[in-house]
């Protein structure tokens, strides 16, 4: 289970929380322009729009999870369970799931350049490779001006208009838009009481205008929670006030390990979060073990080379300890 933002400040923000309970050593890839891409069913592109994200590399191939390209186009692969993908059309241009990130963002500088590749797009049901089978997935796209959502069915491809700008999992994302009216009472402020006149109801809290705004760590929760974040967060005066205020929202949702069981002994939880500042080509990240939050500035590497730039991620806890000999304090 994971969750998209996209956020509209001075600047455009996009990102995401990945949730499972496993990793792949993830790493942030810088992709330069003339790295060629190589594809399964369509011709190869040699020069492109360089493109930085988080990724998991196979044999030189980064499998990106979300990235950003430098004209600030943005896109992420979700878990979705309906997804089926389809057979080989000798009418479409058949692109596997895996290769979609790298389709539209080596080519597309917006939304409406990607819903043009889109309407001749089929997602064809090719896996990486035998060890690697494709995961179930629907994307969010998005620009500084608009987002969509994109998901493939058993009746084909569909395409939806994000104006919340918020995207989890299952079900399909009409439906998760249509249960926001479920929530059209939430408020950030504190609640009239509408329940009955000749009642004395007190205000024995701050933050009842949000009472029945969902908890639990389902998709549709989470939906709905960072709805709400999103429609409701103060947008703030520099760099570092909207990153961290992205990274809030995204908190809201994040899961514990330990809270979500999969299987036996086995958890779910938020992976790594990250916020791609899109206008400035910044990649912002933080992961579970690590809260401190890393950035990896993709105009720092030289963008006309055409190897990847890898960078691990810093996933081990860092403390700063004000008062004390750190080592006095260490975690058996």
């Amino acid at each position: 289970m994971c969750t998209a933002i996209s956020l509209i400040a001075a600047e455009h923000y996009f990102g995401r929380n990945l949730d499972l309970e496993y990793s792949y050593n993830e790493s942030v890839v810088i992709t330069p322009r003339n790295y060629e891409f190589q594809f399964r069913q369509v011709d190869n592109i040699e020069t492109h729009y360089s493109i930085i994200g988080m990724a998991y590399v196979v044999d030189n191939y980064p499998l990106y999870y979300d990235a950003t390209n430098e004209k600030g186009l943005s896109m992420a692969g979700l878990n979705y369970p309906k997804a089926e993908y389809k057979e080989f059309d000798d009418n479409k241009d058949n692109i596997t799931p895996f290769e979609f990130i790298p389709w539209i963002l080596s080519q597309c500088e917006n939304v409406t350049e990607a819903m043009e590749l889109i309407d001749n797009i089929n997602l064809v049901n090719i896996n990486f490779s035998d060890e690697l089978p494709l995961s179930p997935l629907h994307w969010m796209i998005s620009d500084k001006n608009e987002s969509i959502v994109v998901e493939c069915e058993k009746k084909g491809l569909k395409v939806y208009k994000n104006k919340v700008n918020v995207m989890t999992n299952a079900p399909s994302f009409d439906k998760q838009l249509f249960n926001l009216n479920n929530y059209r009472h939430l408020s950030c402020k504190t609640p009239e009481n509408t329940f009955g006149e000749n009642l004395e109801l007190d205000v024995y809290s701050r933050g009842m205008g949000a009472i029945g705004l969902p908890g639990d760590l389902s998709s549709t929760s989470r939906f709905v929670r960072a709805a709400f974040t999103l429609q409701n967060l103060l947008l703030g005066n520099s760099e570092e006030e909207n990153v961290t205020q992205f990274f809030h929202t995204l908190d809201s949702v994040s899961q514990t390990k330990g809270c979500c069981e999969v299987e036996p002994g086995k958890y779910e939880y938020t992976i790594y979060s990250s916020c791609i500042n899109t206008d400035q080509g910044i990649y912002y990240y933080k992961t579970y073990f690590n809260s401190q939050i890393n950035a990896i500035n993709m105009y720092n590497y030289d963008l006309t080379s055409d190897e990847l730039a890898i960078y691990p991620l810093n996933d081990y806890p860092d403390i700063n300890y004000q008062n004390s000999k750190k080592e006095e304090y260490m975690f058996n």
